[in-house]
């Protein structure tokens, strides 16, 4: 399966996607999620962006939060709400909110 996850909080376990295990995993940060793009965890980014996955972050929520594409880490694809769409309709078959 191609799965895409909206992840929306900071504070998370990712037990869920290891129990997942899709064939295509893109994880899209939106709302607090962002910050898993943004700060680093004792100097290193956030152990979210562990997965073998494309990571997409929502531009509007990061400039909410005071943050430009400048401070996302390089694994992480910065996105409209259209590209969101165009994600969900043409690249993935299954969605999941964690």
């Amino acid at each position: 399966m191609k799965l895409v996850a909206f992840v929306s909080d900071y504070r998370m376990s990712v037990d869920t996607l290891d129990r997942l295990k899709p064939e295509k995993l893109g994880i899209i940060l939106v709302q607090n999620g962002v910050y898993h793009a943004t700060t680093k965890e004792n100097g290193n980014p956030s152990s979210l962006l562990n997965y073998s996955a494309d990571y997409f972050v929502l531009q509007e929520d990061l400039e909410t939060r005071g943050y430009t594409s400048s401070d996302v880490d390089g694994k992480v694809k910065v996105i409209s709400l259209g590209d969101v769409v165009d994600l969900i309709f043409n690249d993935y078959e299954k969605t999941a909110w964690l």
